[in-house]
């Protein structure tokens, strides 16, 4: 059970195993048997041996169950925390075709010139339903749609992610609502500063902008991720400004 929670349990929930000092750690000395030895026993030193390992033994075990208790809480965190992580598409994108421009520097198509685009552009017509990629709670909804992102949403999933819906034609959700992975929140458009009707999407982690790419990779074959790398890291003009 030991070597089974340190080399496989606590190596899958990135933990550290439990010191050998702990689990090791003696029980005390003779005089916890000392009203036993006083009964003038035979085999007293068989019997002393038996009684130190037996303690040993549930010291042990005792260590044992609360380390289960706490790979029990780290299983259902770890449960939230993927149910949470941003992991499908936020388009349906059955032929990987919708990509118009991946993470990375691209031709603004307002001021032609060359500028980092942090997100992915999803090309798709006006209406086309937009849906969360993972858990969370709606921490944003603008309506404004002559801003920047137009009209968008973003989503606090916990766990040092955030994911941004720009551009949006509609929206389907309200500020403070939780929503579950590929929930409808709102339809693709052509607000704020867009040339044309897409989704514009972003995930943040720790407050930094990454690329969205690798975080849908859920719903695809390997073959299917790289052929969204490819399509995503080809240079192309964005359809926003972001």
């Amino acid at each position: 059970l030991q070597e089974r929670d340190d080399n496989i349990y606590r190596i899958t929930f990135e933990a550290e195993p439990i010191p050998a000092n702990i689990r090791n750690g003696g029980v005390g000395g003779t005089n916890r048997y000392k009203e036993m030895l006083d009964k003038g026993l035979e085999r007293e030193a068989l019997i002393l041996e038996t009684s130190e390992k037996i303690e040993n033994l549930k010291k042990k075990m005792y260590i044992q169950t609360k380390s289960y208790d706490e790979l029990l809480d780290m299983a259902k965190n770890k449960e939230l925390q993927l149910a949470a992580t941003p992991a499908i598409a936020p388009v349906a994108n059955k032929n990987l075709k919708r990509i118009a421009s991946g993470y990375g520097y691209r031709i603004d198509p307002f001021s032609k010139a060359r500028t980092m685009h942090k997100g992915l552009d999803f090309s798709a017509p006006s209406g086309t339903p937009v849906y969360v990629t993972g858990d969370g709670v709606v921490k944003r909804v603008e309506k404004n749609d002559r801003g920047g992102y137009g009209k968008h949403i973003d989503v606090d999933h916990g766990f040092g992610f955030v994911t941004r819906y720009g551009h949006l034609y509609s929206i389907n959700v309200k500020k403070g609502q939780k929503i579950k992975r590929g929930e409808l929140i709102g339809q693709v458009g052509n607000t704020g500063r867009s040339s044309a009707p897409h989704l514009h999407y972003e995930v943040h982690k720790y407050s930094k902008q990454v690329n969205p790419v690798n975080y849908f990779g859920q719903e695809l074959t390997p073959d299917e991720y790289e052929m969204v790398l490819k399509l995503s890291s080809v240079e192309n003009q964005a359809l926003g400004s972001y």
